[in-house]
């Protein structure tokens, strides 16, 4: 375990580093240890109010653990699932936090909930350097995959799965008969499985996965793309577009779906404020669909931390870095306004607010207390993962001993006391009386690239152990 705590950013406004802080404090509540009565790992995350552990939040919570230094460990939250793997290959969305039985409703029978394992364990490779842990947890992947196209893949090639696995409740698509972010999901899922094969150097397996991505993205492409829309749609049962604007369509991005010109169309939704560039970006349902609500009402308008994050790491694929900083920062700041509210209303963080002013959703009558308070799985995705990759803007890879550091513009920022696997890295921009300089310091050889956007200038430079720094005017 790191003596040393997670790592510190530095922001010029506080109250980001405030909210950073206080989100891995809050995370140690959420900490549990496995019984023999649910077979779990000896320490897990989990939201302590919720009766069930959640394949989609446990995915999810891996893209911000992994930034804890070691002291949250990360695999854990997808090793409960593969140890529950069924001999069919089947792993259920849910499992009794009491007994470890898998919770199965009317509604979604098979218990299925969106496959991000492999996209979750593709950015943990690139975070810890595990190359043994691809190997290990392969075969776990492989019959999820083979169960999830033997049980819900049609003849026409597409993926037919109840709404309640898309994780957006109420969402007005009841039409869907082949759900979109489902089908887009499963390309993510052979996209990332294609990648770790040739991280595996297994030329067999990379092409099996890539051939099934080719497969579903030209299906997605060919029937789900509505051009006069400018956006993608669900399908009824008879592959007939639903043409309700849905946050679901933006998984697209995720999965490197769409061609130049159909990116544009979707990036125009997003800063339309009419649809999806809501003052608190990103509606779970566009502005001006008929059934919008702005308290939210669910997924009928509620702006959910995860889905925002989604929408964000959409945009970073297609090199759309300014943008997905703004909206970021944009997303953060109500995220602030509502923990820390005017008067003497009590402030938390939520698992989802509402699109057009501060405040947490609300959804009236709901039984299942929506929103969350607290709700950390979702809400970690913004204040520490969106903070350190999009706000302050560090991208990195432990395999490759790459340090990408994408900054629309020179800024008092950067992190401090960061591990990559053995060695702690330090970064930070400041201005001296020498004009603009960046501090580094390390334990271990690394390659520094520092991409400063405004400026166009972009610079790689080997970072040698011990402290040096690097003075911008001179790139």
């Amino acid at each position: 375990m790191n003596k040393q705590g997670c790592p510190t950013v530095h922001f010029y406004d506080q109250d980001f580093v405030d909210i950073y802080d206080r989100s891995w404090a809050w995370i140690q509540d959420f900490w549990h240890e496995g019984t023999k009565a649910n077979g779990f790992t000896p320490q897990y995350f989990h939201y302590t109010n919720d009766p069930a552990l959640n394949q989609f939040d446990s995915c999810l919570a891996s893209f911000f653990m992994v930034y804890s230094n070691k002291i949250y460990p990360t695999e854990p939250l997808l090793d409960n699932f593969y140890q529950k793997q069924e001999l069919s290959g089947a792993i259920r969305g849910a499992y009794n936090i009491s007994d470890g039985t898998p919770l199965l409703t009317k509604d979604n029978p098979e218990g299925v909930q969106p496959p991000l394992f492999a996209y979750a364990e593709f950015n943990l490779y690139h975070k810890g350097g595990n190359k043994k842990r691809l190997r290990e947890i392969m075969p776990y992947l492989e019959k999820y995959f083979g169960w999830l196209e033997n049980t819900f893949k049609k003849e026409n090639g597409l993926y037919a799965v109840p709404l309640s696995a898309t994780m957006m409740p109420n969402s007005p698509r009841e039409n869907a008969y082949y759900p979109l972010d489902f089908n887009t999901q499963q390309a993510i899922s052979a996209l990332y499985m294609s990648a770790i094969g040739d991280v595996l150097n297994d030329k067999e397996l990379s092409f099996k996965y890539k051939r099934q991505y080719f497969s579903l993205k030209t299906r997605i492409n060919s029937l789900m793309w509505n051009d006069q829309a400018g956006i993608y749609f669900d399908l009824d049962k008879e592959e007939k577009q639903v043409e309700v604007k849905t946050i679901a369509a933006f998984w697209t991005l995720l999965a490197e779906i769409p061609s130049e010109d159909k990116v544009n169309k979707l990036i125009d939704h997003l800063q339309n404020p009419d649809t999806f560039g809501t003052e608190n970006p990103f509606p779970t349902l566009a502005a001006d669909e008929p059934a919008f609500d702005e308290r939210g009402m669910g997924c009928r308008g509620s702006v959910n931390p995860a889905f925002t994050f989604m929408v964000v790491k959409g945009l970073e694929k297609f090199a759309r870095y300014e943008l997905a900083r703004e909206t970021s920062i944009r997303h953060l700041y109500y995220m602030l306004d509502t923990l820390h509210p005017e008067g003497k209303e009590k402030g938390n963080i939520y698992e989802a607010y509402a699109p057009l002013k501060d405040g947490p959703a609300q959804w009236p009558g709901n039984k299942k207390g929506f929103p969350r308070p607290m709700f950390l799985a979702y809400a970690g995705l913004s204040t520490i993962a969106l903070m350190i990759e999009n706000v302050i803007g560090l991208f990195i890879s432990l395999p490759r001993k790459t340090v990408d550091w994408i900054m629309p513009t020179l800024e008092i920022m950067g992190i401090e006391n960061l591990s990559l696997k053995r060695n702690m890295i330090t970064i930070l921009s400041n201005k001296s009386g020498r004009g603009w300089e960046i501090r580094l310091e390390s334990e271990k050889l690394y390659y520094f690239t520092i991409n400063i956007l405004d400026e166009k200038k972009t610079k790689t430079l080997p970072i040698p152990s011990g402290k040096c720094s690097m003075l911008i005017d001179k790139l």
